[in-house]
């Protein structure tokens, strides 16, 4: 998949104010439980660091915004597999409220993704959860607020279709719980 260079933005831009944050490993056990509370408030405080305010109300994360998260951890360096392409179109369905994937939609091509790569390829030539994820919302037909309801579903989605059950840290699934606690706790 081609994917553009990234344009550095212009000196007197307003967004160049802000540092870009550094992070060491940030790679846990975190896919496979529930964020706790200071986790989630920490995820929020970062969050309003970036955007330079404090969000007091207003729409929360939606599922293309958890989907295009995942694209930034760690997991989206991962070549897709069936339980990412499982996880990814079972919140393609509930954002879209239909009982299928969207012909085209990121659903289908991170199914496609995963079928590609379970075949003996070299890792270079393999499709990340990156390269799938991360423009989600322009992917989505529709899109909506996470809720805990949604994370449940994406979270059984991934793990039924793993050898051994467990989410994948910084994944579609951990990515999409931590939109839903922090939309919870909004």
């Amino acid at each position: 998949m081609s994917q553009e260079q990234p344009h550095r933005p212009e000196p007197n831009d307003q967004s160049t104010q802000h540092e870009s944050n550094k992070y060491d490993n940030v790679s846990n056990e975190l896919g496979s439980r529930s964020l706790t509370s200071k986790e989630a408030a920490m995820m929020k405080t970062t969050e309003n660091h970036a955007l330079g305010t404090t969000q007091k109300s207003g729409p929360g994360v939606t599922i293309g915004e958890a989907l295009e998260a995942t694209a930034m951890t760690r997991a989206g360096d991962k070549a897709v597999d069936m339980s990412d392409a499982a996880a990814i179109q079972a919140a393609e369905m509930r954002a879209t409220k239909k009982n299928e994937s969207e012909a085209g939609g990121v659903g289908a091509i991170a199914q496609s993704a995963a079928t590609k790569n379970s075949r003996a390829l070299p890792y270079m030539e393999k499709t990340t959860l990156s390269d799938v994820v991360s423009d989600a919302r322009e992917k989505l037909a529709s899109d909506k607020m996470v809720t805990k309801e949604d994370a449940e579903g994406v979270i059984g989605a991934e793990i039924r279709n793993k050898k051994d059950m467990i989410t994948t840290p910084g994944g579609v699934a951990a990515s999409v719980a931590a939109a839903a606690t922090l939309n919870q706790n909004k």
